[in-house]
């Protein structure tokens, strides 16, 4: 029976934070829809400081911001987005439009269309996610999406260069300095400077989140991409270190980043423990990455491989780093998460910086029920049909006139009855069902 060595905020108190959060998102976003730009104004001078004459930037400013970087720095940027570009691009090819011919005359197909605009959300108050940009923007411009609108919050006061050009490089149409639930409420709702866009994506603080939550059905969105979560999944095969690691690496995110560890040795999870605090002491980011850990952290130690496994998708963590004498096994068995990072020489960092994969994944056990974002996403799949032969519309027309009569629809069933009248000369009465005739006749 799994034992569990350190605990978290018990889900009764995370709910009571939800609610909080919930409250302040409805209300900022009627704020929104009433008042427009002011309303945005005020917010973004109330959370970020930061109110110019515009937040797009426009071309000249994106261009002075790009040359505050160094030659390595943009090199690094465009490998990074040359990894995401060609790993989202494998995806699109593998999404075909299809059309075939179900019986003769008639015809069924399928075609992947680009949502016609697209909202970014970068982060970026607290760190700047310059991975995100590649994530969302590139990931949209390779979906052939129209309209890519980027939004991202000042950091220190001002844009940050990386991020832009990331922004920039990544494709997008429109760049903003603009954050948190007005930077997401702008692009959903519209406001007197910004036309709404049909979808939104990216990954973001609690407030984002929710406020996503919230504007779908107006719009659509990727996914709920709250807090950062990670899971480590490990055995004696690996040592307290990178355990410690891993899970610290997340936890620097934010203030209510869970970091969860599933083993099954007790000297593992003891070594982990000491190895947190080791780190915690000498780490840039510990202010905050302690405060996540000592209200979101857990270590879990388990019978078996067996228990290890209900557990990890029972969570359904955003990130699941596994390290065991079996990692084949979990990428076989694993069906509730958002990323599997296989083997110790794996990691999410490179996950979400580099290696090509989308890092804007499920959170809150979204992962049972929605994978991450990729270029399908961007894309819509609408089907079509075409009867191109007088005998395939009357023997369909037939088999419809009888199915719409057994539901009651007569209008449904006049709908298939014109058609058998028009194109098989067989004389349909109104508000009766076809007569039954033998395909083969």
């Amino acid at each position: 029976m799994a034992d569990h060595l350190k605990t978290a905020k018990s889900d009764s108190e995370r709910a009571e934070d939800d609610a909080k959060v919930r409250a302040s998102v409805e209300q900022i976003l009627q704020d929104i829809e009433a008042r427009g730009d002011a309303a945005v104004r005020e917010l973004s001078q109330k959370f970020d400081d930061y109110a110019p004459d515009s937040f797009r930037l426009s071309r000249d400013e994106i261009d002075a911001l790009m040359a505050e970087l160094s030659e390595r720095e943009l090199a690094d940027i465009r490998f990074a987005q040359e990894q995401v570009r060609n790993f989202a691009q494998a995806q699109r090819d593998s999404m075909l439009d299809i059309e075939v011919e179900t019986m003769p005359g008639v015809i069924l197909g399928h075609r992947n269309i680009p949502v016609r605009s697209v909202g970014c959300y970068v982060p970026g108050g607290k760190f700047p996610m310059v991975a995100s940009a590649h994530m969302s923007v590139a990931t949209a411009a390779v979906a052939g999406v129209p309209r890519i609108v980027a939004c991202t919050p000042p950091f220190k006061g001002r844009p940050n260069p990386a991020v832009i050009a990331a922004m920039h490089l990544g494709g997008a149409h429109e760049i903003h300095v603009l954050g948190g639930i007005q930077a997401v409420g702008a692009m959903a709702i519209g406001t007197e400077s910004m036309d709404p866009v049909h979808m939104l994506v990216g990954p973001g603080n609690a407030f984002v989140a929710e406020a996503k939550r919230q504007l779908y059905g107006r719009v659509g969105i990727d996914l709920f991409a709250g807090p950062t979560e990670t899971m480590v999944i490990a055995d004696d095969t690996v040592d307290g270190e990178i355990c410690a690691t891993d899970l610290l690496g997340q936890a620097e995110h934010g203030y209510n980043s869970p970091a969860v560890m599933l083993t099954t040795s007790r000297r593992l999870a003891e070594d982990t423990l000491a190895e947190i605090e080791r780190i915690l002491k000498i780490l840039p980011t510990a202010d905050t990455a302690r405060v996540s850990w000592e209200e979101y952290g857990e270590v879990i130690v388990c019978d078996d491989h067996d228990e290890m496994l209900r557990l990890a998708n029972d969570i359904a963590s955003e990130h699941v780093q596994v390290m065991t004498d079996r990692d084949d096994w979990y990428l076989e068995n694993m069906h509730s998460y958002g990323a599997l990072f296989l083997g110790p020489r794996t990691n999410v960092a490179n996950g979400d910086k580099v290696i090509g994969t989308n890092h804007t994944l499920p959170t809150k056990k979204a992962g049972r029920y929605t994978g991450g974002l990729w270029v399908g996403k961007f894309l819509k799949t609408h089907s079509y049909q075409k009867v191109t032969t007088d005998a395939a519309a009357t023997l369909i027309g037939e088999y419809g006139s009888r199915l719409c009569m057994l539901e009651g629809f007569v209008g449904h069933a006049e709908q298939c009855n014109v058609r058998v009248r028009r194109y098989g000369g067989v004389n349909v009465p109104y508000g009766e069902g076809a007569p039954h005739r033998d395909a083969a006749e």
